[in-house]
């Protein structure tokens, strides 16, 4: 699958094609399926962005329990993002998210994998995800010192799938629930490019 479908047909899909959704949406995940495939099966959405919110509940509440293995589980689904600024990126998408972070000098590709390694250090499980969205390599790595400097891992699990108000996707839901930021707001993107292609 290389678009989105009509957000109506979503529920009358294969479980396989639901999965693909997901995929084209987030990134390629066992772990999400097993989390978010049957949602999009039992509730009806009225916009791709409702169905993002509705997966980021789920990953809030995984990231809120105080259960260790919901926490690996999020981890898991969190490390399916590629490294930013790596050599090797699966997904079309995240190619494309991250073109402009592959200008620059040798030395600030350099710089940029040892904060990956940093970060990656300070938050065991966890991969720097944030939406890059044709921002410089050294805005990026300037929010990654300041992200390592905070030592906050939960902090960091909820900054990796919350989405930005900015996106206006929250509607009816609790707004206390979902701060959002990166994860849920790249997926709110790609489905804006995706429909726009369509």
């Amino acid at each position: 699958m290389t678009a989105l479908p009509d957000i109506d047909q979503v529920p009358s899909l294969s479980t396989e094609q639901r999965a693909q959704v997901l995929d084209l949406l987030f990134e390629p995940s066992q772990q999400l399926h097993t989390l978010s495939v049957e949602i999009l099966k039992t509730q009806a959405f009225a916009s791709y962005q409702d169905l993002i919110a509705a997966v980021g509940v789920q990953l809030t509440d995984l990231a809120d329990s105080t259960s260790k293995s919901d926490r690996e589980w999020l981890e898991s689904i969190l490390g399916s993002h590629p490294r930013l600024g790596a050599k090797k990126v699966d997904s079309a998408q995240s190619q494309a998210e991250q073109a402009q972070l592959h200008k620059g000098s040798n030395e600030e590709a350099e710089h940029l994998r040892q904060l990956n390694e940093q970060y990656e250090a300070k938050y065991p499980g966890l991969r720097y995800v944030v939406f890059v969205n044709g921002r410089e390599r050294a805005v990026i790595m300037d929010d990654m010192k300041r992200r390592i400097g905070l030592n906050d891992i939960q902090g960091e699990r909820l900054a990796a799938i919350r989405v930005s108000f900015a996106l206006d996707i929250c509607h009816g839901v609790n707004a206390t629930l979902i701060r959002f930021q990166a994860m849920c707001e790249i997926a709110a993107d790609r489905a804006r490019k995706l429909q726009a292609s369509a």
